[in-house]
């Protein structure tokens, strides 16, 4: 198995990239279905990205499967209220 590094510039897109998710998040009413489904984005972009070297289709195909599942915790996370 090949180790991947993420670079210092990944980690700081990444960082950049979630806090500016959270904080646009703190002061409007999204549902946790909206937020879980941009979070997942971000996260799986990420790490779709790492894992597969930073190509573009591991990047994008991270972001959409972080999305689904992003979206699908969040559902059931408004369903609770």
């Amino acid at each position: 198995m090949r180790i991947v590094h993420t670079s210092t510039r990944q980690l700081a897109i990444g960082i950049v990239c979630s806090t500016a998710l959270l904080s646009g998040c703190s002061t409007t009413s999204f549902s946790k279905q909206e937020v879980g489904t941009a979070a997942g984005a971000v996260v799986g972009g990420i790490v779709g990205s790492a894992v597969t070297g930073g190509s573009t289709v591991g990047t994008v195909g991270g972001a959409a499967g972080g999305a689904l599942i992003g979206n699908q915790i969040g559902k059931k996370l408004d369903k609770v209220k």
